[in-house]
C-alpha cells in the first residue's frame, strides 16, 4: 500500500488539501484505518502528498446527461478529479468509480485526457452530430492547475474555435486569462461566455475550503478582464453553506458586479455520498464552533437529511431556510441589474471544417 493510501486520519500529511481523510471509496472491499502505534515521532511529520498525473483512456470526450434540471445536455471535462481541492466538491465521490479515494485521491491523482482535441474533432465531425452548448467546468476545473503545463483546455476550445461551436466555462482559476486570445474572438461571433465561481471574500476562510484555487480578489479581477475583453462573464456564488458563507451572499454579488459581472446564479451546497463524511470532517476541524449550527441548518434545508437528490430541489433546497435564501438572491440581482438579458450563444455558425482527403463540393 503507498502513502497516500495509507493516509487517513493525519491532518499533517494533509496540509494544502481540503480532504483531511484519503478513506477507502464506496465500492471497495476494505476499509482502512489509521491507527497510532506509539512510535511517531511528533515532530516527524509524513512527507506532503505531491500530486500525480495519470493518463485517462476514454474513447470519447462529450458526456451527455438527461438531467432534467440542468441547463445544458452535453459537457467536456479535460481532467477526472481537481487540484484545486474544494472540499465541498461535488464531484468527488466519482473517483470511487475508478477505485480511489473521493478523499485526497480525488485532489492528488488527477486523470488527464491528452487526445482530447483529437476525440472532439471526431466527434463533432460525426454526419449526425447536432451541436447545443457544451458545458465546461461542470465537473471538475478546466483550468485547475495542471492545465498550466498540459494544455488541454486550450487544446479543446481551439477544436470549438474551428468548429465555430459554442461553449459555457464555469472556473475558479485566473489561468482562463491565457486563452482570451481563442475566447474573445469566439464571444465576438457569440459562441462563448464565462462564469467564475466566487465563494467568499474572506480569503482565510478561502484557503482552507479551496486550499489550490485562486484567491477572492484574483476571481474578481479575472471578472474584470473577460468583461474588458467583451467576453460574456457572470459569477457563480456556489455553494451556499449556511452560518459559513451565507452572510456574505449580497457582498459577493456587489463586488462581481462592480468588476463586470452581467449574470449571477447560486447552488446550495450538496452532500451526496462520500462527501458528507469528508466535509463534516473539515467543518469540525476547521470551524468546530459552527459545526452543529451548520449541519442542522444544512438538514433543515435538505428535508431532514444531510442531502436530498431530487430533481429541481437538489440545488436549492427547500423549506423557510432555502426560501430566505432565494428571496434574498433574486432581490440583490434585482438591485444590482444582473440577469437582465441572458446571453444566448450561437448555433447556427456550427461548421464541420473542411479535412485532408475530404471530398470536394461540386458548387
Amino acid at each position: 500500500m503507498d502513502a497516500a493510501a495509507e493516509i487517513t486520519a493525519d491532518g499533517r500529511a494533509l496540509r494544502g488539501r481540503g480532504a483531511r481523510t484519503n478513506a477507502s471509496g464506496r465500492y471497495e472491499r476494505e476499509t482502512r484505518v489509521l491507527l497510532d502505534d506509539g512510535w511517531t515521532q511528533e515532530d516527524e511529520g509524513p512527507p506532503p502528498l505531491k500530486t500525480e498525473v495519470l493518463k485517462d483512456s476514454s474513447r470519447t470526450i462529450i458526456t451527455h446527461n438527461r438531467s432534467p434540471d440542468i441547463s445544458f445536455d452535453r459537457s467536456i471535462n479535460p481532467y477526472k478529479g481537481c487540484e484545486h481541492g474544494c472540499v465541498y466538491c461535488f464531484a468527488r465521490p466519482t473517483h470511487a468509480w475508478l477505485g480511489l479515494s473521493p478523499g485526497a485521491d480525488f485532489e492528488s491523482r488527477i486523470f488527464a485526457k491528452p487526445n482530447a482535441a483529437e476525440l472532439l474533432a471526431r466527434e463533432l465531425s460525426a454526419p449526425g452530430y447536432v451541436p447545443k452548448v457544451i458545458a465546461m467546468g461542470t465537473n471538475t476545473d478546466p483550468y485547475q492547475p495542471i492545465e498550466r503545463e498540459l494544455r488541454i483546455t486550450r487544446s479543446i476550445l481551439a477544436v470549438l474555435r474551428e468548429f465555430r461551436h459554442p461553449v459555457g466555462i464555469v472556473t475558479k482559476s485566473a489561468l482562463i486569462l491565457r486563452d482570451i486570445d481563442i475566447l474573445a474572438p469566439m464571444a465576438e461571433m457569440g459562441l462563448a461566455r464565462v462564469a467564475l465561481s466566487v465563494t467568499t471574500l474572506d480569503r482565510k476562510l478561502a484557503r482552507v475550503m479551496e486550499p489550490r484555487a485562486a484567491t477572492p480578489q484574483r476571481r474578481l479581477d479575472t471578472i474584470a478582464a473577460l468583461s474588458r475583453a467583451d467576453i460574456p462573464v457572470g459569477v457563480m456564488f456556489a455553494p451556499v453553506i449556511p452560518a459559513l458563507n451565507d452572510d456574505e451572499l449580497e457582498a459577493v454579488l456587489a463586488q462581481a458586479t462592480g468588476a463586470g459581472a452581467q449574470s449571477a446564479g447560486y447552488v446550495l451546497l450538496r452532500l451526496p455520498l462520500e462527501i458528507k463524511d469528508l466535509f463534516r470532517e473539515w467543518l469540525e476541524a476547521s470551524t468546530p464552533g459552527r459545526a452543529k449550527h451548520v449541519m442542522s441548518l444544512i438538514r433543515q434545508m435538505r428535508g431532514g437529511k444531510d442531502y436530498d437528490s431530487q430533481w429541481h430541489t437538489r440545488m436549492k433546497g427547500t423549506g423557510p431556510y432555502a426560501e430566505m435564501i432565494a428571496r434574498r438572491f433574486h432581490m440583490a440581482v434585482k438591485r444590482l441589474g444582473l440577469n437582465r438579458e441572458r446571453t444566448q450563444l450561437a448555433i447556427g455558425k456550427f461548421r464541420r471544417p473542411p479535412r485532408t482527403g475530404d471530398q470536394l463540393g461540386l458548387f
